[in-house]
């Protein structure tokens, strides 16, 4: 399998594509639907699904525009279906950027359990990583991971908005994340990219 990272949006926000030889997921399309519907056509894959590693205005922006462009399904956790459609709980209707309008997703057609999934062929699980949001997940591949806003290269998510908890983030990153092969390859929602051996012996939330 293939990631490819686009930056999407005045916040940078990382969308990423997931693909095999035939086929391909879209996580976390924050904004930028055009951007991204050129890659996917310079990848030559078929797009089957749009996963969400959590419904912050900046990962969900140009979820509408894609969803109906490939008339593909949208996956949430449970705990974050309503939040599509709710312009406070997805943060668009606090007024963060002058020029952003309100976001409101249609719901998701399916919700994440917490298992192994299996999509075109390409396998990943689902766990939860709550603590920058409720509902937060990570999806963990064969040879990556994808976190959201959870990890990041050198510090962690932001746990003062709504639903956030810094002791419940650092222990979902500990037993969901840190227990991950060393090597393994983290993608987070904004950023570069590290590894969890990286974050485990020098993230500074953890490492003090």
């Amino acid at each position: 399998m293939e990631i490819l990272q686009i930056k999407t949006g005045i916040v940078e926000e990382n969308c990423y594509l997931i693909s095999n030889e035939e086929n391909l997921l879209i996580i976390d399309p924050g904004e930028d639907a055009l951007v991204i519907a050129e890659e996917i056509k310079k990848l030559q894959r078929k797009p089957l699904a749009i996963l969400l590693t959590h419904t912050h205005y900046d990962h969900i922006g140009a979820v509408e525009d894609l969803r109906a462009l490939y008339q593909i399904p949208v996956y949430v956790s449970p705990l974050e279906q309503a939040w599509l459609s709710d312009p406070l709980l997805n943060l668009s209707g606090l007024g963060r950027h002058d020029d952003m309008a309100d976001i409101i997703v249609q719901p998701a057609e399916y919700e994440f359990d917490l298992k192994e999934y299996t999509l075109g062929g390409m396998r990943f699980e689902v766990v939860a990583t709550p603590g920058h949001s409720i509902g937060s997940v990570s999806f963990i591949f064969d040879d990556f991971v994808v976190v959201g806003d959870a990890l990041f290269r050198g510090s962690i998510g932001r746990t003062d908005l709504p639903t956030g908890n810094l002791e419940q983030l650092l222990n979902s990153i500990k037993t969901q994340l840190f227990t991950l092969p060393g090597e393994m390859p983290a993608f987070p929602g904004h950023g570069e990219a590290t590894t969890i051996e990286r974050e485990r012996k020098t993230n500074p939330f953890f490492n003090n």
